[in-house]
């Protein structure tokens, strides 16, 4: 069953990798748009547009991660 199972055995942290990759997307996209806006570089629309795209992107790693830390006991699922 999909709900029970947790990423890496951890009971605690459920999914550890997904808030990681988030936050390496976060990191990596808010870099590029300020150097995209900040320095004088030719090439500044394509870092620009890179860093939101890639910051827009680690949305779907946090919304992944907060559905799978939902915890629905067995008796209210109504299987």
């Amino acid at each position: 069953m999909l709900l029970g199972r947790t990423c890496g055995g951890r009971h605690r942290w459920r999914c550890v990798c997904l808030p990681v990759i988030a936050l390496l997307c976060d990191a990596l996209g808010l870099v590029l748009l300020l150097v995209g806006i900040f320095a004088t570089l030719d090439y500044w629309d394509f870092l620009v547009y890179t860093g939101s795209l890639i910051m827009a992107f680690s949305l779907l790693f946090w919304i992944f991660w907060y559905s799978f830390n939902i915890q629905v006991p067995l008796e209210e699922l109504n299987l």
